[in-house]
This record gives C-alpha cells, structure tokens and sequence, in this order.
C-alpha cells in the first residue's frame, strides 16, 4: 500500500511500451490493461537480488556500490580497455545481466551523477568526455529536474515555479534558485556538469593488490581451480616484492558463468611472500570440508586473488634473517595459518592482554592467524613493569571459600576450598580493584591476596565487599592458583 492505495512499483519493458509506470495505482493499471499479471512486491528479497547482481559486476572492477533499492553504481575507471572501450565495455556488461534475466538501463559518464541520469532519463549511454559547454546543453537540457536526484518535493516546487528541466534551471542566475531552492540544487547542478567529480561508497573496501585470470572457456574441475590460482599466488607475489610488502589477509573470487560469485577469504599470521604459502591457505581452507564448498555449476569464467591487507617487510640480505623470522617462528606461524584456514580462524585464537579493571575481563581471545600485530587493532597491550603477579589461569567463576581472619578487614589465617582446610603460612595484599563506575555503580569492591599454605600451595583468593561501608560481613572467593 502507498498512500492507501495498492499501485505498481516497477514495470517490465512490455508493461513500459504500454504507457504503464511505477506508482500508477493497480486499479487504473487493470483498467487500461485487463490482463496485467502482477505480484506482491518483496523488498528484502529484491535487496538480495540485487547484492548477488553487485557481486556479479565485481568481475568488470571491484569497486562496486549499491545505489538506492533498484541501482548499482561502477567505477571503471581505467577497465574500458579490457572490452575493446566504453562500448565494449557497457556491451558486456548488458549482455552478461540480461542473461541473467534482468533488464537494465546502463549509462557512463566521467561523474556518478551523469552516469546515473543517463541511465534513468536518457537513451543515450555514454556521455562524451568533458560535458562543459554545449556538450553538457545538448544532453542533458531536455531532462527533467528529477534528474539532478532531488527529493520529489523540491522537483514539486521547482515545477510550480515553471523550471522543470535541467535546461531552465542552468540557464538562470544561481544565487536566486540557491536562496529558494537550497543550495543542494546549485550542488547536484554542478555534479551533473562534471564539475564535482563525486565519489561512491564501494560494498567492500578495494584491494592493495589483486590479479585476475579469464578464460574463454569455463572451467570446471578442482584441479584446473588450484592450478590457476598456483599461477595467480606466483603473480601477485611478484607484484607484493616489487613493492617491498608481504599479504596478511587474502581474497579469492570465483565467478561462474551463470552469474554466482563466491568470495572466499584466509589471513596469514606473517606477511606472506612466497606464492606457494599463499596458495596452500586456500588449499587448506578447500580441503576442511567448510562452508567453502565450491560448486563450479557451469564452470568459472574468471578468477581472481586480491591482497586486501599487506604489510611491509624488511629486506633480506643474504643469509642473514630478523630474529622473528627464525625457523622456529615461521614453523610456527605456518601452523597457525595452515590450522586458521582448515578449521576457521575463530577456532584457532589466543589470549591478548587488554585493559580492563576487572582480572577476568582483562583477556580476550583472538584469532591466531592475524598476528600480535593486528590483534585488537593496535597491538597487543603490555603490561606495566612492575605488575602485580596474578596466576597465569584464573577460574571460569570464582568458587566461595570459608575463611578465618584475626580483624574483619585483614587477610585469612586460614580458609576452606573444596572442603579442605589450608593454614595460611605466607600473605601479601590487598590489591584492591574497584568495578568499572561507568558500568555499575553499586558493584562491591575487591581486596586480593597472594596465600601460601604450609604444603607450599600458592593461592589467589579476594574478599567482595569494603567492610563497614559496603557491607557488615564480606565474602570470600578463589580466583586462581599459582603453578
């Protein structure tokens, strides 16, 4: 329903030639045409169309942007002449869409707002270069304002004024239409001109580095798959060494002829250098029987790998190596990777230092294979020169104990855990630790103690509750043990 009445969202070609459009009502649309098939209109099943749609013009450039509920919006700059030139290229761009069932009006301009205005208001597809002058008059003059990709209520007013094309508004002075209109106006005027360059919002961030292989016919078998992407590891480690940078985290697209595309992704726990390493993550990844189940359909017209995240390494010079890169860390760091890419990186993490008030919230785990460099995205946190010492395990709850102390507020003479009675020979504390006040206010404070019992036993127990303030009589728990 819009505005209380059921009318037609969008219209096929057939339905166009026809005279009807998107938001005539359905009853107007049944009485001019009787036998109009219609459908109930699914906005999150469109949505979803049209992300595989974008994920299948990823294979003529990589940047790639939804634009509003029907649109998508490509950078091509400097991918024309791998079809031959523009036309060749918004040739194959109809073509491939069309046999997917899908029918498009294309446009390219050097801006995004001329692109978009030729492909919703124009027959033409591709503007010329340089729009200044009488260029820009002669094809866009004769759109209408809603062209310029204003709000329906200022096209309203900008008709009621009498300007209802692009031609009437670039025509008149602009500090008059600014003042009335706005000056998003004068700004979209401008875009359309080619005299703001504009940007898009990719759906995924561009790649450092990337390399692609096109076949003229498809390929089927896992084989031929690894056997490609052998070759394209060996390219883009190439393209890394030239520029002095190892990859950490990589991508490969496969795309089949039938329109799928699948991204499958793997990081690395040190820059990889080397095209053989780079290959055996997703050898490895393949081989885990995952959710990476590649399944060819047709065949794969075209592969890609791309370097989504690289850091530089230092140069080597002879046999000598940094201490990091010894055979022990890279076995090391091989393992971890090989482990990431076969069970998934969430599977295989670590324990990184962070800061928190609380010592059970004071680690978190991380996947292994982005490395103590990327790891919560600045590094791992170190801890102060002279900490006091905590138990390297702390419990996943901490366990209440009896405890026995000569003064309410002082340290245990002795405490029962687990039904055993420990004498408390040696103690050192408190360490107190206050809860996080911007979390809860209210949450009682801590004293920890660092207990040793005659047998030698080294404990990490703490008392809940500031006596006399907080409470009138404090609790006890174990946290931890030492050793």
């Amino acid at each position: 329903m819009v505005a209380n009445a059921r009318r037609l969202i969008g219209v096929d070609a057939t339905a166009a030639r026809l005279g009807l459009t998107a938001g005539l009502t359905l009853a107007d649309a049944r009485a001019r045409q009787p036998t109009l098939v219609v459908c109930d209109a699914d906005p999150q099943a469109e949505a979803k169309l049209l992300e595989r749609a974008a994920d299948f013009c990823a294979r003529f450039t990589p940047l790639v942007a939804l634009d509003g509920a029907d649109g998508l919006m490509l950078d091509v700059s400097g991918v024309a002449h791998l079809f031959g030139d523009e036309k060749g290229l918004v040739s194959e761009v109809e073509a491939r869409l069309s046999r997917q069932g899908l029918t498009i009006a294309s446009g390219l301009a050097d801006s995004p707002r001329a692109a978009w205005a030729l492909a919703r208001f124009s027959a033409r597809r591709i503007a010329p270069a340089g729009l200044a002058g009488a260029g820009f008059a002669k094809l866009f003059h004769d759109m209408p304002v809603a062209a310029l990709g204003l709000e329906a209520a200022i096209c309203a007013d900008l008709a009621r004024a009498g300007l209802r094309r692009v031609g009437d508004l670039a025509l008149r002075p602009r500090a008059p239409i600014a003042a009335r209109f706005g000056a998003d106006v004068i700004a979209r005027l401008d875009a359309l001109n080619g005299e703001e360059r504009g940007a898009i919002s990719p759906r995924f961030a561009p790649p450092e580095f990337s390399v692609e292989r096109r076949f003229a016919s498809p390929i089927e078998t896992s084989e031929a798959v690894m056997a490609t992407l052998a070759r394209l590891a060996d390219d883009l480690a190439k393209m890394l060494e030239r520029h002095g940078k190892g990859a950490r985290r990589l991508e490969l697209m496969l795309f089949r002829v039938d329109g799928g595309a699948r991204r499958i992704g793997v990081g690395a726990g040190r820059p990889q250098i080397e095209g053989h390493a780079m290959a055996r993550l997703f050898a490895e990844r393949l081989a885990g029987g995952m959710e990476e189940t590649v399944d060819a359909g047709f065949g794969f017209d075209l592969l890609r790998l791309s370097c989504l995240a690289a850091e530089r390494v230092a140069p080597v010079q002879g046999e000598w190596e940094r201490l990091e890169d010894s055979a022990g860390a890279r076995a090391l760091a091989d393992l971890i990777d090989r482990l990431s890419a076969r069970l998934g990186s969430r599977r295989v993490t670590w324990l990184e230092l962070i800061a928190a008030h609380l010592p059970e919230q004071a680690v978190a785990a991380r996947a292994a294979a982005l490395g103590a460099a990327r790891a919560g995205q600045g590094g791992q946190m170190a801890a102060p020169a002279e900490a006091p010492a905590r138990p390297l395990r702390l419990f996943e709850r901490p366990e209440p104990i009896e405890t026995l102390a000569e003064t309410p507020d002082g340290p245990p003479l002795r405490f029962r855990w687990r039904r055993v009675l420990h004498e408390v020979t040696a103690v050192e504390g408190p360490e107190r630790i206050a809860a996080p006040w911007w979390r809860r206010s209210d949450a009682p404070t801590r004293d920890y103690f660092r207990a040793e019992d005659g047998l030698g036993r080294r404990f990490w127990l703490y008392r809940e509750g500031l006596y006399g303030s907080e409470t009138t009589r404090a609790k006890w728990f174990m946290h931890g043990v030492f050793g």
